[in-house]
């Protein structure tokens, strides 16, 4: 397995993802985005922004948020015209024009024209050439997969798959992520994509043209697996596998930023096109933090939040990453990575300097936790600012989920949290098709399983909200209302080695439990190994029968198997000794059984 990176930007994945085919796992560079990566009538996100350019594009284009009052812009939109600019999208149902101008003066200039309240530089590099004329993203050439659906660790520690028994979600509750894009050609993606309601806002103005919103990385696809992956046999199952989604690329291609104007086009959109829920996996482009004593970043804060609050208005809760610094966000100090779009340089900043959509009023923020319930190590964090928390990986145990061309890989970081709590809020806006924003984010605290801090200080407050995991882990069975199904469960957590060319068995007695094994046998396994295509797992019934759940490929050089397996045992007493078997088939790499379940 290759080492993990930790990316120079937070919020893009701290480990590179592998992507798996048919069946061969390579490692492929991890995409560059986070993880480590109220209505006033008037002209609306959508039909704000022109199909056409409105001028040729120059060297020195920079985009300015305009801020004005909410309702007619076109005052302001004229003086814009006449000082120098021109105007590339308009929302005037929250007062905000996208201004590009080729003039230092601009910004200078028009925060002395009358109606106008606010005007911020949203980058300190020019506006691409293609932000004139965007080129389609490519649509990628598909994979099938012999992969089968499986427990992961991520689902299983918020009991996503108990959920999946009581519901999956429903197809009326659209999800928008907003981020590189989405595949939506993927296997397990396409059942439940809806292309009506996507879009690509790169730039500050929608495209609509068919696959504008396809991903340019890979850290969209992955999300929007993680939220609602179809329940189709094959790859990987979302939290909400039920629900819909839809795309909305806010990263520009190249750069893969996201920058201002493209999140409050994104949050426009999610308004006026009925999402229920949006994901929001990144922060907004080019400071980690707006700073309100900044001309420029106090129109940015003002122009999102806006946004924002519309979407929230028109019914969407927004959920975004905390992180991935392991950054006290409730303890400002310096922030020295800003700007991402120039030379950063190292700032002093306070608590009022906010990290943008994450930090805003409504939006639910989402610590990451690793496998154990333990937060992860980069994660941010923050008493007061963490509102809950998610599995999103750390280290080996990576979250794994979709990857364009019909792959799957692992990734870690708050991105790869948040959207199981997107998923989360999505069971509970098909439970209750009229709960607001603000019900479902109530209700997204109740659910929460109090988690208490470690020995760390840095972890202040309570068990049941604390600065490392805000109120708790999201738990999907309770957000469907659900109860575990009746079962027993029987481990075995002694290590067992696992030598070269040899076979390894470890026990578990069964006991308490009357007639025969059932035909959904769960076995559970944990097996620390540096090359798993030496591996051949077999499960071994009391009377000897040997069961066997999986040969992996020789040519499958990826680390461990974390994994549960179905298995047909219903011809079989269940009470006895059944053991695991592992054989390891090659010289050079060895392992050990780490541990090991039965649920019957």
């Amino acid at each position: 397995m290759p080492t993990p990176l930790i990316s120079s930007r937070p919020r893009r994945p701290l480990v590179a993802a592998a992507a798996i085919g048919a069946a061969l796992a390579t490692a492929v560079p991890a995409s560059a985005a986070q993880a480590t990566p109220g209505a006033v009538s008037g002209t609306t996100a959508s039909a704000a922004a022109p199909t056409a350019p409105q001028a040729a594009w120059a060297a020195g284009t920079r985009a300015y948020l305009v801020i004005t009052a909410p309702g007619d812009t076109s005052a302001v939109r004229g003086a814009v015209t006449a000082n120098g600019g021109t105007v590339f999208a308009s929302h005037d149902a929250i007062g905000v024009i996208v201004a590009h101008s080729t003039s230092t003066a601009f910004a200078g200039t028009m925060r002395g024209v009358a109606g106008v309240q606010q005007v911020g530089a949203t980058r300190t590099s020019d506006v691409p050439a293609d932000a004139y004329d965007p080129a389609l993203p490519a649509a990628p050439s598909q994979s099938t997969t012999t992969l089968t659906e499986s427990n992961r660790w991520d689902m299983t520690q918020i009991k996503a798959d108990k959920a999946w028994a009581v519901s999956t979600g429903s197809s009326s509750v659209k999800v928008g992520v907003l981020d590189t894009g989405v595949d939506d050609l993927h296997q397990d993606i396409a059942p439940n994509f809806n292309a009506a309601d996507s879009v690509s806002c790169a730039y500050g103005r929608p495209d609509t043209r068919a696959g504008a919103w396809r991903d340019i990385g890979d850290h969209g696809t992955h999300v929007a697996g993680t939220i609602a992956a179809a329940r189709n046999g094959k790859g990987v199952i979302g939290v909400a596998p039920g629900v819909r989604i839809s795309s909305v690329r806010i990263a520009e291609p190249t750069t893969s930023m996201f920058f201002a104007e493209n999140t409050i086009c994104g949050f426009m959109w999610a308004g006026d096109h009925g999402f229920k829920v949006t994901n929001n996996s990144y922060y907004t482009d080019p400071w980690m933090f707006n700073c309100p004593d900044n001309a420029d970043q106090a129109a940015i804060i003002e122009g999102v939040k806006r946004a924002q609050q519309y979407a929230e208005g028109k019914g969407s809760l927004q959920v975004a990453a905390a992180g991935n610094s392991n950054y006290d966000l409730a303890n400002k100090r310096t922030d020295s990575s800003s700007p991402n779009d120039s030379t950063p340089v190292t700032r002093t900043i306070t608590n009022a300097c906010i990290d943008i959509p994450t930090e805003l009023p409504g939006v639910v923020t989402v610590a990451a936790m690793g496998n154990g319930n333990a937060k992860a190590s980069y994660s941010n964090f923050g008493r007061n600012v963490i509102d809950v928390a998610a599995p999103g990986g750390d280290g080996a145990s990576g979250v794994y989920s979709t990857l364009p061309g019909g792959k799957y890989g692992n990734m870690n970081g708050t991105s790869m949290a948040s959207p199981h709590v997107a998923g989360v809020a999505a069971l509970l806006a098909s439970t209750d098709p009229g709960a607001t924003p603000a019900d479902l984010r109530a209700r997204l605290a109740a659910q929460a399983n109090d988690t208490a801090c470690p020995s760390d200080s840095r972890c202040t407050g309570t068990t049941a909200n604390n600065a490392f995991f805000g109120e708790g882990q999201v738990d999907a069975l309770k957000a469907v209302g659900g109860t575990p199904p009746p079962a027993r469960y029987f481990e075995n957590t002694t290590d067992v080695a696992v030598n070269d060319n040899a076979t390894a068995e470890s026990p578990i007695a069964v006991t308490g439990v009357a007639g025969n094994a059932p035909a959904a046998l769960k076995v559970g396994v944990d097996i620390k190994h540096t090359y798993r295509g030496d591996l051949v797992l077999s499960l071994v019934a009391p009377d000897g029968t040997v069961y066997l759940l999986e040969d992996f490929a020789d040519g499958d050089g990826a680390d461990n198997v974390v994994k549960t397996y179905t298995v047909d045992a219903s011809s079989e007493v269940a009470a006895g000794i059944w053991k695991l078997r592992v054989r390891d088939n090659a010289a050079q790499d060895t392992g050990r059984i780490d541990a090991w379940n039965l649920t019957f």
